[in-house]
């Protein structure tokens, strides 16, 4: 058993150009979960973001996958999409106004069942309430839990309504439409439009900077249109993409793990071994999801700098069920129904882990569970298979219900004698071990992220690897591991 743990991400170019020839649609910004002021808060963040398909299907970079529509029979296209305030759900809109809640994103009504003027082009959240609006073709603004402050639905339109974007504050919203043309309504300005320019191709999306004192528009090409305060970045005008942009999406946080760079993880072991140069870190908080506290856990966050997550050591539920997994999300249990417990047990255990931390002043948004030990840790027959995933499934949901991101480590064949492979969850971060270098040949960390040294170190549960911890069998045993960070 390894002395720590680690954290990354993945993005597959060739997936990538696949799903724009099958017409993509952006989802938008992930909000992040807001940190309490505090002398060791960690989780910087690096972007991330959700593409969505018009058959529904969602692909996730560096974000959760909460599930999709994939395989699911339309009445229309899927045409956009918003993230949950926290980042922690998403909803898919068809163009009949057809709306489809994932993760926590609440439902609060649609379309799909009235006849439309023109077709639903888009959607945005409102940041006041929670709700969100649907816009048309004509401009027609739909409200659902949301303040309504006019719309283009009784205007001659030059060109039609292609997208919206809402105020930080929502209390307005901007329209607009494939020429540049742009409404402003409530407390939304106006910053300027390329209405009256002759445009290469069409602008196909808006999106406000954060003070909500401009925006940036995308056209079909990749062109790129500034006003007010949003910042020229460049553009991908002359790219010659194989499909049209369709979104510009910008994020407000993601997993705190920078692409490409190393770093470390640490636990109770590595107090007082802490080496000088990281980019990002991994930090033990508790050495059993019932056991006891990592003493230095504040220290290690504090030395992790920014760019930090935390890991709970997971284990069984205990063969005499303990009070805590009696009751819970699950139900109130039978005396022999492990896998009722098994889910209370670690749903109750995750969250407290998270409250625990931010007791200390630590508030990180990626969590991983280390899920490994077969037959040390974790019974294997296979009633205890079925209730060690309960007991996963409850972490994983426990974790959400705190709003925070859950990840995985193990390797495939951990993970296969500990559930029986029976938990899935898609899109789910991976963090594994077994690589040597993080480069240079077959067991190197680079062919770990892209699945290419052995089926041991392929990935499970239905998540993609991110973070790959290096170092066995190169050189002398080190006293704390090394990690990679996919790109």
């Amino acid at each position: 058993m390894r002395k720590t743990r680690a954290s990354s991400r993945f993005v597959l170019l060739a997936l990538l150009a696949a799903l724009l020839a099958v017409g993509l649609v952006g989802i938008g910004s992930v909000a992040g979960r807001a940190a309490p002021a505090s002398a060791a808060t960690g989780g910087s963040g690096f972007p991330g973001y959700w593409l969505v398909a018009a058959d529904g299907g969602v692909y996730n970079y560096n974000t959760p996958n909460f599930s999709a529509l994939r395989g699911i029979r339309l009445n229309q296209p899927v045409v956009g999409g918003v993230p949950s305030l926290d980042g922690l759900g998403y909803r898919l809109v068809a163009s009949d106004g057809g709306v489809f809640s994932f993760g926590d994103a609440p439902f609060y009504g649609s379309t799909g069942n009235l006849a439309l003027v023109q077709p639903v082009v888009g959607m945005s959240n409102d940041p006041a309430s929670g709700g969100y609006w649907m816009v048309a073709a004509d401009g027609g603004v739909f409200s659902f839990n949301a303040g309504f402050y006019g719309s283009t639905g009784g205007m001659r339109l030059n060109q039609p309504i292609v997208g919206m974007a809402s105020t930080p504050d929502g209390h307005g919203y901007w329209l607009v439409a494939s020429d540049g043309g742009v409404f402003a309504f409530g407390d939304a300005g106006f910053y300027g439009s390329t209405g009256n320019l002759r445009l290469v191709a069409p602008v196909r999306s808006i999106q406000t900077t954060a003070d909500g004192r401009g925006y940036w528009m995308s056209a079909a090409d990749g062109g790129v249109f500034c006003f007010g305060d949003a910042p020229y970045l460049g553009s991908a005008a002359g790219a010659h993409s194989p499909a049209p942009v369709v979104a510009m999406l910008t994020t407000k946080v993601g997993y705190p793990l920078p692409p490409g760079a190393t770093g470390y993880d640490v636990s109770k072991y590595q107090c007082n071994q802490l080496p000088a140069a990281r980019s990002f870190a991994v930090v033990e908080i508790a050495g059993a999801i019932n056991g006891f506290e990592n003493p230095c856990y504040q220290q290690e966050v504090a030395w992790a700098g920014p760019n930090v997550s935390s890991y709970i050591f997971m284990n069984g539920l205990p063969s005499s069920a303990p009070p805590e997994s009696a009751s819970g999300p699950a139900g109130n249990c039978a005396p022999t129904d492990r896998l009722c417990q098994g889910f209370n047990y670690g749903w109750y255990w995750a969250r407290s882990w998270v409250s625990r931390s931010e007791a200390l002043g630590v508030n990180t948004t990626l969590w991983w569970l280390d899920v490994e030990g077969p037959g040390t840790f974790w019974a294997t027959d296979g009633a205890s298979q079925a209730a060690n995933s309960r007991v996963i499934e409850g972490a994983v949901a426990g974790l959400q219900s705190m709003g925070t991101f859950p990840g995985l480590y193990s390797t495939a064949l951990q993970w296969g004698d500990i559930t029986g492979n029976q938990p899935y969850f898609p899109g789910i971060p991976l963090w594994v071990p077994g690589a040597d270098y993080v480069s240079g040949d077959a067991a190197s960390a680079q062919n770990v992220c892209a699945s290419n040294y052995n089926s041991d170190h392929m990935p499970f549960a239905g998540g993609g690897i991110v973070v790959v911890q290096y170092g066995y069998g190169a050189g002398p045993p080190q006293t704390v591991d090394p990690d990679y960070a996919c790109v």
